[in-house]
């Protein structure tokens, strides 16, 4: 079932599920599904042993020195600490070759969870305002995607994000973000909007996203994750969003539900990050069920796993865990990732039929 030809809360699809799945562990459920990942960040994917090689290469100073000081670095204490942490650690990238080490790395790490297709996030002019030349980024990050391509065979396109941070100014960072995506567009399919809400305003960023839009870039800000429903509203509006980064909030206003419900615009929903910024309390208190009941378009994604001590394998194994969900509704997460994403037909029709084989197979091992 394809969402948008039927609903993500059908009872009919999940009763369908949920007999032909239940022998397998937890484990083995989440392992045998292929997935696709619609909301994680490159610069937030480094390992820690990749950040102190890379500090202690470049003699970056300031940052941890071991391993136990890099997990006290990532306790954050609400999500300003988390944008402070998050700039910190990118500094350490200074030439393509860490940002080819960078991308191989969390592309392999992917592929390693049954991640098959995933559009990934980065932030390109974080670098380019620290004087990066933006080819040599371009050229990195690309060495890093064919590498993993070539050895596991999953596919990774990139989201080019502007760092909407409110003491920066906004219109180079804008401008400079649009000119790289439109420069690599054999490989850069999006323009995304990050960093924190509050104080920085979608509607500036109109003319922007305006610009992707009419260049055939897809557009997908963050919004509603540490404010209301207002900056999803606005995203919708002025963005001309086609998703939307977390979106958590949208629940908030009931109109916005039947909203997003009507056009089908999907949220990616990354739990574990909302728990680790203090955006929600604790895995029970988390919305994602509640907009599962919904029906609103919703996939399950990591984020910044490293600092948020997650990965995308963990994030599937807590929505049966903590959150609650039941395998078929997991199942359809899994589903619903492959439909949100912007990948090639043949590619999300060959994700869906290794995803329907699965739950064929897990059937067929009930069935004996």
């Amino acid at each position: 079932m394809r969402q948008g030809d039927a609903r993500q809360g059908d009872a009919r699809q999940g009763d369908a599920r949920e007999g032909t799945i239940d022998r397998a562990t937890d484990e083995e459920f989440v392992d045998a599904l292929p997935k696709v990942e619609l909301h994680v960040h490159l610069e937030g994917s480094m390992h820690p042993r990749t950040l102190l090689a890379l500090a202690r290469r470049h003699g970056v100073d300031g940052l941890p020195t071991d391993l136990d000081g890099v997990a006290k670095f990532y306790e954050f204490r609400d999500f300003d600490h988390f944008i402070d942490v998050y700039l910190a650690a990118v500094r350490v990238l200074r030439d393509a070759s860490d940002f080819a080490l960078l991308a191989r790395e969390t592309a392999l790490g992917l592929a390693a969870q049954g991640v098959r297709y995933a559009e990934i996030t980065f932030t390109p002019f974080l670098h380019i305002e620290r004087g990066i030349d933006p080819s040599e980024v371009f050229a990195g990050v690309e060495q890093g995607r064919r590498e993993a391509e070539e050895a596991t065979g999953i596919q990774i396109r990139w989201i080019a994000d502007i760092p909407g941070l409110p003491d920066m100014d906004l219109r180079p960072a804008s401008e400079g973000t649009i000119e790289f995506a439109l420069n690599h567009r054999e490989s850069v399919i999006a323009l995304g909007l990050g960093g924190p809400e509050v104080g920085v305003p979608r509607p500036q960023f109109a003319d922007v996203f305006t610009a992707a839009r009419d260049a055939g870039l897809h557009r997908i800000p963050h919004a509603g994750e540490t404010t209301g429903p207002r900056t999803i509203w606005d995203s919708l509006e002025y963005l001309h969003a086609e998703r939307i980064g977390h979106g958590i909030r949208a629940l908030d206003d009931p109109a916005l539900v039947d909203h997003l419900r009507a056009a089908r615009i999907p949220l990616e929903v990354c739990p574990t990050s909302n728990l680790r910024t203090g955006v929600v309390a604790d895995y029970p208190e988390h919305p994602l069920p509640r907009m599962i009941e919904l029906d609103l378009p919703v996939s399950l994604n990591s984020d910044d796993p490293p600092m948020f001590g997650t990965t995308l394998r963990d994030e599937y194994l807590h929505a049966l865990r903590s959150l609650g969900l039941s395998r078929g509704q997991v199942a359809d997460l899994a589903a619903a990732a492959i439909d949100h994403s912007f990948a090639p037909a043949a590619v999300k029709d060959a994700i869906r039929a290794e995803l329907d084989a699965v739950t064929d197979r897990l059937a067929d091992a009930t069935d004996r």
